[in-house]
């Protein structure tokens, strides 16, 4: 992971997690709920985050008797900025890639004619 353009999906939606309140400490658990991603992916990618210096951990201060304590987990400066960053460029990719079907069905913004598109028509529709 070089720049912010080669986060995979997931790892952005663990950033988009963590942003949701970027100076509250979250505990994996809460985040594997948001995310919808399982152990095995989410940890790795918050050592990844945190090996980047994206995400700091630290360790639960007060456990709740009964209970492991908890890894607790929050961004950075440089990763709340890394986040917002990547966040960005993937909601402007995705909605160019969501103008460019759009303009490929031939329902963009900007039509002259009023023919509708192939995938459109009824069968018995002219051409």
């Amino acid at each position: 992971m070089g720049s912010r353009a080669e986060f995979s999906p997931q790892t952005r939606s663990v950033l988009a997690a963590l942003c949701g309140q970027p100076s509250a400490w979250q505990h994996g658990y809460a985040l594997a709920r948001q995310t919808g991603l399982k152990s095995g992916t989410l940890y790795p990618i918050l050592i990844r985050l945190a090996d980047r210096g994206l995400v700091e951990a630290c360790w639960e201060e007060e456990p709740v008797p009964g209970r492991p304590r908890r890894h607790l987990y929050r961004l950075t400066p440089d990763g709340l900025a890394s986040a917002a960053a990547a966040l960005a460029e993937a909601e402007l990719a995705e909605a160019g890639l969501a103008e460019a079907g759009l303009a490929e069905a031939g329902l963009a913004g900007g039509r002259t004619t009023t023919e509708r598109p192939l995938a459109l028509r009824s069968r018995g529709e002219p051409r």
